[in-house]
């Protein structure tokens, strides 16, 4: 059962501090593993962080320039492209769901791809592919969306997505960048009982009810009128 939104905790995640910043387009990756006891791959930001400091979260981060450029093998599924594109150019979801690989890979050590020649690249994507793989976008799908309220010292425009643990090339070559003081399996009530923001909370109720109804509409979450919405869409 989804848990419910709690609009008045979201706005304790992150107060307002004022100014006008625009949101940043961000892409976060819920990798998932068994079927009846469903599990995920969350860690827990550092408490130096500025921005969500000693939340447990799922990997993910902004988008960046070498995303669009970045090679890749198995496009987005059918599913998952309609409903990215309804959004933005077909060329900048795929932009976006390369974003939550590299930004999983960056901070777990975890690899969702296929095995590639090694390739000399510069940038964020260097690393990965020095690793000898490509990634692979075909495992990957999209379940929801949020921006950060108005006012935050950070805000972005995220794509939640999920893929499973079969698609993970090593999946128990777990290793952190720092970027999360602890990585960590839980089961879902497990999860669910840590310090999470609340958009990850309702997110991660999402990606348990889709396990049942996988073509529900998809939530996104924002502020209009200094109100919190809460619209499906698809």
């Amino acid at each position: 059962m989804i848990e419910p939104f709690d609009a008045k905790q979201d706005l304790a995640d992150a107060p307002r501090v004022g100014g006008q910043q625009r949101p940043r387009d961000a892409a976060t990756l819920i990798l998932t593993r068994g079927d009846k006891h469903l599990e995920v791959l969350m860690g827990r930001r550092a408490d130096s962080h500025v921005f969500m400091a000693s939340k447990w979260v799922f990997p993910g981060g902004r988008i960046d320039p070498s995303d669009f450029r970045a090679g890749y093998t198995g496009d987005l599924n059918t599913d998952t492209a309609r409903r990215l594109e309804m959004e933005m150019p077909a060329r900048r979801a795929r932009a976006l769901a390369l974003t939550a690989i590299r930004e999983t890979f960056e901070e777990t050590g975890l690899i969702l791809g296929l095995r590639a020649p090694v390739a000399s690249v510069v940038g964020p994507w260097r690393e990965y592919r020095q690793a000898g793989a490509l990634p692979d976008l075909s495992c990957l799908t999209y379940i929801a969306r949020a921006i950060t309220p108005p006012g935050r010292t950070r805000r972005f425009d995220a794509r939640f997505f999920t893929a499973p643990i079969e698609a993970l090339r090593d999946p128990d070559d777990i290793v952190g960048s720092g970027e999360l003081d602890e990585i960590a399996w839980l089961p879902i009530k497990e999860a669910m009982a840590q310090d999470l923001p609340s958009i990850t909370r309702f997110v991660l109720g999402e990606a348990l009810e889709r396990m049942e109804y996988p073509d529900r509409p998809l939530p996104f979450v924002r502020m209009l009128h200094g109100q919190h919405r809460i619209e499906r869409r698809g």
